[in-house]
């Protein structure tokens, strides 16, 4: 007798013995956002296909390429290939320089200022598609709209405009202008999206790769440096307080503290000090499914001692 079968013979509800769904909240952080391929790699070796996913800034773009059908190892060599070295990210970059000095001039001049949009059209891998629609699984990508003052949250339309939006980091990056909308880093309002998911599934998994300062050295911090550091201090202070609210089922935290929001460069060393997160995940996962296993067969008991 099938499972669903059983269950129905026993007067238990379908729903509590069918797998619980998953959705995922991929958090910004920059380089240390890498990280995130551990877990996409950890689901699909459990065979977890999210019913949703979110994320902010470098989690968007993480996200984006799971929710585009790539698997965790494809976008593991994905990464690889493009930051294995510094001669090849250079000459991305320079492929998204702007073609005229028009446009360089475009909204003034910013020195020292990327265009987000260009930087993803050269870095992006091609299975990212242009718009939400064609994404194999719904995507919740984060913004700040920084003259209303609030998140923006996109799941329609042009995908990459959303991506660029997203990871536009203040003082890297210049804003994105969408839909009317001055738009930089999502993880400004919301570094870890969780709570945008709540209720579109039965399991909710937060990553949260923002970090604290910790590398310290004689000298003093760079203007750079405290930028980002203070920067870490309000997204953590931001999270604490949305986790006081609610808290997602798992919450992972891999090691990422020892590295800057811009060591790309250092793929390798970051994949090798955050490569435990993936058990931890595994661990987590079976943890609640063993709950789940639990309360099925106390249901099956109680179904019993009433026949």
């Amino acid at each position: 007798m099938a499972e669903g079968e059983a269950a129905e013979s026993l007067d238990i509800p379908t729903k509590e013995v069918s797998s619980p769904s998953f959705a995922v909240a991929f958090g910004g952080g920059g380089a240390r956002g890498l990280a995130h391929i551990h877990v996409i790699e950890a689901l699909d070796e459990l065979g977890i296909r999210p019913v949703a996913i979110s994320g902010s800034s470098i989690g968007a773009i993480m996200g984006a390429g799971m929710a585009a059908g790539m698997r965790g190892a494809e976008i593991r060599t994905y990464a690889s290939s493009v930051l294995a070295s510094r001669a090849e990210v250079a000459s991305r970059v320079w492929r998204a320089r702007p073609a005229k000095f028009s446009e360089m001039m475009e909204g003034g001049l910013r020195l020292g200022q990327f265009n987000a949009e260009r930087i993803l059209k050269v870095f992006l891998p091609t299975e990212i598609p242009e718009t939400f629609e064609r994404l194999d699984i719904p995507l919740y990508v984060t913004a700040t709209d920084y003259y209303r003052h609030r998140l923006e949250v996109f799941n329609s339309g042009d995908l990459r405009s959303a991506l660029a939006a997203s990871a536009a980091l203040p003082a890297i990056f210049r804003p994105v202008v969408r839909e009317g909308m001055t738009l930089v880093d999502g993880g400004i309002y919301n570094p870890v999206p969780f709570d945008i998911l709540e209720g579109k599934a039965d399991i909710l998994i937060a990553v949260d790769v923002v970090g604290v300062p910790t590398i310290r050295s004689p000298k003093a911090p760079s203007t750079i440096e405290m930028m980002f550091g203070t920067t870490q201090l309000m997204m953590q202070s931001i999270i604490s307080m949305k986790l006081e609210k609610k808290r997602p089922d798992i919450l992972l935290r891999p090691a990422i503290s020892g590295f800057r929001v811009l060591d790309f460069l250092k793929m390798d060393a970051i994949m090798s000090g955050t490569a435990s997160i993936k058990d931890e995940l595994k661990r987590a996962v079976e943890a609640i499914l063993e709950q789940d296993r639990d309360k099925v067969a106390s249901l099956r008991r109680e179904a019993r001692g009433h026949t």
